[in-house]
Formats: C-alpha cells, structure tokens, sequence
C-alpha cells in the first residue's frame, strides 16, 4: 500500500469526522435548547423517551453528544435515571442513521451539497438561517470525506499487504477488541461503521468478521458519556454506566446469537440488501439496536437498580443554606453548553431563595433585636456574595462556549438577574445593620410602625416570589400583578413615608427612630425594583 493511499485515508477521515463535528455544533447551536426543552418536557415513560432518544440522536447524528447531554441532565436533576435510560436506548437506535446514510452512496451528491450550504452561509442574514447552512455544510464535508475514503478504497484491493491483513482477522474476540478500540479513539460508533460500509462495499471486509466489530463499536461508543462522568455527580456516573451497560449485555447476547451461525444471520441479511455488502454492515448495525432495546426495554427499571451496585451511595445533599457550595455549578457538574444555562437558571434560582430568606430574617431580627439571628444575616450574606461571584465566573466562561442560539440571547439576562439578586442580599444586609443600630441605641419602633412594615414586607414578598417564578420558568403569568404590585409598593412607601412624617410632628416617635423607619421603607421599595428587574430580565436579555 503506497503513501498516497494512506494520505488520501487520513484526510478522508478527517474530512468525515470535521464535517460531522461541524453539523452536529450546528444543529446544537441553532435547535439545541428545542431539543433540550424536548428531551424536558416528552421523556414522561419508557416509551416516549426512547422515541425521543432515537429522533435527537437521529437529528444532531451523534449518540455521543445525546449520552453526554442526557448524563448532564441527571447530574443536574432534570431528569430521573429512569428517563434518562429511555434516552439512552432509543439513541443508540437513531446512531445507526449515519452508517444508513452512507450505505447509499450520497457521496456523489456531496459537492452539489456542500455548494449549496456555502451558498447559504455567504448570502443569508438572519443567523438562524446561516446556522442551518453551516449544517449542510457539515453534511456536504462529511460526504466529501467519505468520496475520498472510498477512493482510497478501491486502491487498497490491489495491495497484498491489506488483503492479508484483513483475511487474518478470523478472531470474533479480537473482531469485538478492534471495533472497541477504534471506536473509543474515534469517539464515534457512526463514523467506524461508516468506515466499514465502505470497506464491504470494496470487497475488503469480511461480513461474519464485521458483525463481531459492529459489537465492538456499540462498546466503544460509551466512552464520551463514561469520560463526561467522571466529574459529575453520582446519577450521572449511573447514567454512563445504563449507557455501558445496555452495550455490554446487548454485546454478550449477540455474541453467542453469532457463534451459533453467524453465516444464515449475514446471507439473510445479502438477501434483504439486495447484494449490496455496505448495506449488509448498515442493516445489521440498525438490527442488532433494534432488538437490543426490544429485548432490554423490559428490564430498564433492573438496570437501573444495577448501576446502584456499581456506583454505591448517594452524594450529600446541597440545601439552600450550605456555606460556599455549589449544587448545579462547579467542578462537580458535567460541563455541556446545551444544558449550561438551564444548569446556571437552577444555580441562580437556589440564590434568591437564599437572599428571599435572609431579607425576611432581616426583617424579624429588626423587631425580635436577637443578635444571633443579625449574625446570620451577615453569614449568609457571604454565602451570597460567594454564589453571585461563582454564577457570574461561570456565566463568563460558559459564554465562550458554542451555546444554542436561543441560551446566547439569555446570557445577558442571567447577568442582570445575578446581580439584582446579590442586591436584594446587600438590603438584608442593611436591615442586619439596622437591627444592631436599635440594639446600641436603644430606638424604639411604635406598634404602628411594627405593623406598617409588616404589611410593606408582604407585598415585597410576593413581588419576589412572582419576579423569581417568571424568571426562572420564563413566564409571563404574573406579569400584570408584578407591574400592579410594583406601583402598589410605590405608593405604600409614600404612604408610610408621610405616616412617619406625622409620627415626628406629633412627637409620637424619636427623630432617629423615624430616619432608621424610613431607610428600611426606602430599603424594601429598592428590592421591590430589583424583583422587577428579575421578572422583565429575559425581555431586556433579547433586547440586547
């Protein structure tokens, strides 16, 4: 086999994997939160949630980014591992249309293709179009580079050297070894059975012997999501390992099914594809998923129980008020940018529950005056300075990232929010630092003004858990009562205001009682303002 043959390989496989990466990060960046909001809201039973896995993998042509996705989805607890297990199977059916795609020979259409998607890029400006185009393109590269593989094919028939290295291959064990190892270096099942279409289709391939390396391809293949694990939570190392698992049983059941006659398996199979030996490889890929799930989806819920007994124990729980942790965020969550700003939403939404909580503690230390309570206030404060600084640290970094259209348009409004929130923080803050001032002081609040605040402090309350809800579900149901009870506290701030006044005309409380008295209200009517921000802040994200 000659140099240039080797070369004209190497660059066709790498032609085939650029074009496959290129239109798989196209289709994640211009439908990736569609397909993340359907894999969220359609994964309900086993069913659905196979059929989803098979149309995502089919659509975005990579079982390893659905996996790496669908591991990421349970590290964040969007999805139980029972659902997640449905995705999984029904992916490693939608894998199989690759291999399907080329058995076809569309290579020839490739040129024609790929003109086409250059055509879009360069004269479309709407960048949801270009987006698309920048998939054609990605299809049109992919083919080109299987044009050229096939090529170098043909010359391989007629080097001794390749011929007898393919005839050795008799071993069904090193068969399955060999689809293992490439696929795990390749990163893609697709792309090694591809190869293997093309090899069959030049008569180089044994087509028992390929049958053995489809099963090794289907083990390889789980090494994206085993390596995505590894940094995640435990459900997510659970995930990879239903991934590995259904693989492995699958393998081992084929296997045998083989060993008894492998033979009448390919000739009924040369029957069905009309003497097309690529076909054959493609066909018997596809099946062999097929039955796999017909056989497994039975037994999801055991393997999920048997992924327990892999990956014992349970991570300790995060809650609201644990000190400078993440729960959603961090060194311990699987890094995906189809599912970075549902992670970071999550993250956030933890935050304002935290500085909601610590402005009413705020609020009940100003009348009980216990020091212990005020101390809390500061200490959880820090808290919340932490996560806003961590939030926004991740925000920067996950915006150099290749996230989907729809996210990118929220990034600016995940800022905004972040920062709205550690200012909510900062007001309980200062009502802490009001609390120690009476304490010091001695100032005294009248009954009047006690219940004043209270009633101020309700309406504040609720203006938050209405902002924080549409924020965070990307709602606008509570719109009319944010913007009613935004102009409701306004004018409750110049009603209590002006009681106060006459409070202080009618000698009925101390000067500095009546200053901290109106800090506070001016305080509670600057939160009501940043909830607001929080509710429109998707609005002002597309705006910008």
């Amino acid at each position: 086999m000659n140099l240039s043959i080797i070369l004209s390989m190497a660059g066709g496989l790498g032609l085939f994997l650029y074009g496959m990466r290129i239109m798989s990060d196209s289709i994640e960046k211009v439908a990736g939160a569609k397909l993340r909001e359907i894999l969220e809201r359609l994964t309900t039973n086993r069913f659905m949630s196979i059929f989803v896995g098979i149309i995502f993998t089919a659509v975005i042509q990579s079982s390893s980014a659905c996996t790496v996705m669908v591991v990421s989805f349970v590290n964040s607890g969007l999805m139980t591992l029972t659902q997640a297990a449905g995705v999984i199977f029904g992916a490693n059916i939608g894998t199989t249309v690759t291999a399907l795609l080329v058995s076809f020979r569309l290579e020839k259409a490739a040129p024609v293709i790929l003109l086409l998607g250059v055509l879009v890029v360069m004269f479309c400006k709407k960048q949801k179009v270009s987006r698309w185009g920048e998939v054609i393109i990605g299809f049109g590269v992919l083919f080109m580079g299987l044009s050229t593989m096939s090529g170098a094919m043909e010359g391989m028939k007629d080097s001794p050297t390749v011929l007898h290295m393919f005839e050795s291959l008799q071993s069904p064990f090193l068969a399955v070894l060999l689809g293992t190892v490439l696929t795990a270096v390749i990163q893609s099942s697709s792309v090694t059975v591809s190869i293997m279409v093309l090899l069959a289709n030049q008569g180089l391939l044994s087509m028992e012997i390929g049958m053995y390396i489809i099963l090794g391809c289907n083990i390889g293949a789980c090494t994206s999501a085993v390596l995505a694990s590894l940094n995640g939570k435990k459900d997510a190392k659970r995930a990879a390992a239903i991934h590995l698992l259904f693989n492995m049983i699958g393998m081992v059941i084929f296997f045998v099914i083989f060993m008894f006659d492998v033979h009448r398996i390919v000739e009924v199979l040369t029957v069905i594809s009309g003497d097309n030996m690529g076909r054959v490889i493609a066909y018997a890929h596809t099946l062999i998923k097929i039955l796999q799930v017909i056989i497994m989806m039975p037994f999801i819920k055991g393997i999920v129980k048997l992924t327990y007994l892999f990956v014992p124990g349970d991570d300790r729980k995060v809650g609201y008020r644990d000190s400078y942790q993440l729960k959603y965020i961090g060194e311990k969550v699987v890094l995906n940018p189809a599912t970075a700003v549902v992670e970071a939403i999550k993250e956030l939404d933890r935050m304002a529950s935290l500085a909601d909580e610590n402005l009413n503690r705020a609020m009940n230390a100003l009348i009980t005056l216990e020091p212990e309570e005020i101390e809390e206030v500061r200490e959880v404060e820090k808290n919340i300075d932490y996560l806003s600084h961590e939030i926004t640290q991740y925000l920067v970094k996950i915006n150099q990232t290749t996230l989907p259209i729809e996210d990118l348009k929220n990034i600016g409004a995940l800022f905004h929010a972040v920062n709205d929130i550690e200012r909510i923080g900062d007001h309980a803050e200062n009502i802490a630092d009001a609390a120690e001032h009476r304490i010091e002081t001695g100032v005294e609040f009248s009954k009047e003004a006690q219940r004043e605040l209270g009633e101020m402090m309700d309406m504040v309350n609720t203006i938050l858990r209405f902002s924080i809800e549409m924020f965070v579900k990307s709602t606008e149901d509570h719109m009319e009562d944010v913007q009613h009870l935004e102009e409701a506290i306004d004018e409750k701030e110049k009603e209590l205001q002006q009681a106060h006044i006459t409070r202080l005309s009618n000698n009925e409380c101390s000067p500095e009682a009546g200053a901290l008295f109106s800090d506070i209200v001016s305080g509670l009517e600057r939160v009501a303002d940043h909830a607001v921000n929080i509710a429109f802040a998707n609005n002002y994200g597309e705006a910008g």
